[in-house]
This record gives C-alpha cells, structure tokens and sequence, in this order.
C-alpha cells in the first residue's frame, strides 16, 4: 500500500491522532486488541439508533431486520475463513470461550484415561489451561512440542510427540510472542495420520493474512472479534459439521432447544445447540461490518504492508545492541518480543508510554514459554495495517531514549 493509501485509512482511526503525554501517540499493542474505525463506530450506532431487537424471537420487523443483519454476519464470518458452511460459526464470547467451549465438550466426550493431548510451549494459556484441567480431570496425558534454536516450532519434535495415543492437538495459528506463523497444515496432516483432531488458536492470525479452514483441514478453528476491528465480548468457533454435530451443549437455557419436557430436553441444530441466551447480537454483527472492513482493504494487501512494516523494524531493532529479540529473525510477524539489557520489561513499557509508544509488557498469558526463553517478561510491540513507517521510527528512538536514560549510554 502506498503512502496515500495509509493515510486514508489512519484517517479512519481518529484514535491515532490524540496525544499522549504531549507526544504523538504510537499505537503498537495489536496484539492485545485494535482499534476501531469510524465507519464501523457508524454503523453500530446506526443499528443501535434504528434496528435494535433481539434475535430469533420476535416476528415483529425490528426482531425480524436484527435477525436478518446477525446471521448475516455468521456468513461473512464464514465466508472469511472459508467454512463449508454458515451453521459451521459459532458465535462465543470470545477466543477463550471457543476454546474452552471445545474442552468442555469435545474434549469430555473424547478424552479418557492415558489418552495425549498435545500443545505446543508457546500457547497462549487460555489454549493450555483448557486442555491442562482436561488432563488432570481424565487421567490424560499433556505433552508439549518444544522450539528449535532459532525459536521456531520444532517440526521433528511433532512427529515425535504425536503418537497413536494421541486424540487431541492444540495450537496457535501465530505466536503473540515469537512473532511467527506455525506450519499448521503440516502439523494438521502429521496430526490426522493417528486421528487425532486439530484445534487451532487463530486469535492473531485472522486480522493480518488470509486464513482458509478448508485448506488447512482444521478440525476446530477460534478468534476474537476485538482482535480484528470488531466490539469486545464476540468471538467465533469454528468447527467441522460432523464433529459439532456429535457434541453436547455446553450451556442450557433460550434458544438452544428443540423440545422441553419436565423431565427431558431435545437440542436445536446448529449452530442455535451452542448459543443459549440472548446473544452478544451487536458483537456479532459488528464483527461483521469489521470482515467487510477489512475485506475493502484486501486482506493480501494488509499481509503484504504489514510484512514490509516487519521486516523494516527488524532492521532497526537487529542494529542495537542491548536489545535482545525473541523469535525468528526471518519471515518475522508483526509481533515483536524483547527486552532491553539490565532493565525490567515493565520500566521499559512505562518509559515509552511517557514517549507516546503504547506496547504491552509481562508474560502475555504465556508463562511456560517465559520459563523456556528463560525470561519472567518481555516488552512486547506488535504491528497492524494502520501502522506506519513513523511509529516504527518512533519506537527505536523510545527504545534508545529509555537505553540511555536508565543505564547512561549514548
């Protein structure tokens, strides 16, 4: 994309052009949520002013328009990720929910005693804890792909850690540490040779390349909406027919039924079996004006620019030399994880804040692989399609500022 291009869209993110702390502000901390354009506050509070029911009750025309507009977006939803079909997307809270949703579910009915379940080190723990109680409640077995030296997945370690035993592999689409793409349809087709079933963590994938569930193979697929321009509290699974249609509900309550008795109850079909309750009906199509949002764009027009704003801080970061990186330095992603020689990640985060460069700093809800870097935290910088060249100046300069300031070099 060119410069005039970006401009126009930062335009629509009026966010970007408040100050902080008297400086120009600098988001860099996609990776814990983005922003939200104007054309998709717009809408939302259009729906709100002109179109607000619930959903799959009324047959009055408001209950009939919002119904209409929320399985519309279960559609786009699907359109996006290329499910095979619309009643493939659940609607959830959030990728944690998904997650937890399959556990729950899936995982209850599939799992037995000295069964595996195989994670990879770098899973964010709402992708570990899950599968973690899940083992410790059947007996089962948790095993962990490790890295190579270079801090990518270890692709003999999978083929060494997954055996006939195991039934379940879980792992993330793209690490929010590490910075890099896992090469799922490797892992996928090495995973399905035992028949095992796959559950991918795309929560930082589905905003920043083109995400195909089909190609892929992926048994059980989840994100977040406020990872991709969309409001906070919708998520989405993903899950292949044949497999949901074989699991059990995971709450009870409105709309999730076909017929109650006193004493018994028969589920509706999908997706209504796993969306109890009124739903998060402006998540929902919120997440919808965002598909279309980013559909404007191109999705391989936003792969492309962010690949070129990576590799661009890649190069200005590898030049200092008190910075240690963590992750690949080739094909890195826009997450980028360091930490800044005899300083604490969190002084770090503080210094740039005071500089007007928001990034995130800890262990990002991924301690085992803190543990396995042989850090407690890092400072963590992550990119999206609004960012620009200017930020990532903004950003070295923040760094070497806070170099100086704390240990006195120049």
């Amino acid at each position: 994309m060119d410069k005039e291009a970006i401009t126009k869209i930062r335009n629509d993110f009026p966010i970007l052009k408040q100050k902080i702390n008297g400086n120009r502000l600098a988001y860099l901390d996609n990776a814990a949520t983005m922003q939200m354009p104007v054309p998709i506050l717009h809408k939302i509070n259009s729906f709100y002013q002109t179109s607000y029911a619930n959903v799959h009750r009324s047959v009055d025309t408001l209950g009939f328009n919002a119904t209409k507009q929320y399985e519309e977006a279960r559609g786009k939803v699907a359109s996006f990720i290329n499910a095979a079909d619309a009643n493939e997307i659940i609607f959830t809270s959030g990728c944690t929910d998904s997650l937890n949703l399959v556990a729950a579910t899936y995982g209850e009915q599939n799992i037995h005693e000295q069964d595996e379940i195989v994670l990879t080190i770098m899973e964010h723990h709402s992708n570990l804890l899950p599968w973690q109680q899940l083992a410790k409640r059947k007996g089962a077995i948790l095993k962990y792909i490790d890295l190579t030296e270079s801090q990518t997945l270890d692709l003999d370690d999978v083929k060494k850690k997954i055996t006939a035993k195991t039934k379940i592999v879980a792992i993330a689409h793209a690490s929010n540490i590490l910075g890099m793409m896992n090469p799922i349809e490797k892992v996928i087709k090495i995973a399905h040779q035992v028949g095992a079933v796959v559950v991918v963590d795309g929560a930082q994938a589905v905003s920043h390349f083109p995400v195909d569930v089909q190609k892929m193979d992926a048994d059980f697929y989840t994100f977040s909406g406020h990872k991709m321009l969309a409001p906070t509290g919708i998520g989405v699974l993903y899950g292949k027919k044949q497999l949901l249609d074989q699991m059990t509900p995971y709450r009870f309550g409105g709309e999730m039924i076909d017929n109650v008795t006193k004493y018994n109850a028969t589920w509706a079909d999908l997706p209504q079996k796993f969306e109890a309750g009124t739903p998060n009906i402006i998540g929902a199509i919120g997440l919808g004006y965002a598909i279309d949002y980013l559909h404007e764009i191109g999705m391989n027009r936003i792969q492309t620019y962010e690949n070129e704003l990576s590799k661009y801080l890649m190069q200005k970061i590898e030049k200092l030399d008190f910075v240690d990186i963590y992750g690949p330095k080739e094909n890195h992603t826009g997450v980028f994880s360091f930490n800044l020689k005899n300083i604490h990640p969190h002084d770090v985060a503080t210094a740039l804040d005071m500089q007007g460069i928001e990034v995130r700093a800890g262990h990002h809800c991924a301690q085992p692989l803190m543990r396995r870097l042989g850090v407690e935290s890092t400072v963590r910088a992550s990119l999206s399609f609004y960012n620009n060249k200017e930020d990532i100046d903004q950003l070295i300069a923040g760094i070497s500022e806070t170099e100086e300031f704390f240990n006195g070099t120049k």
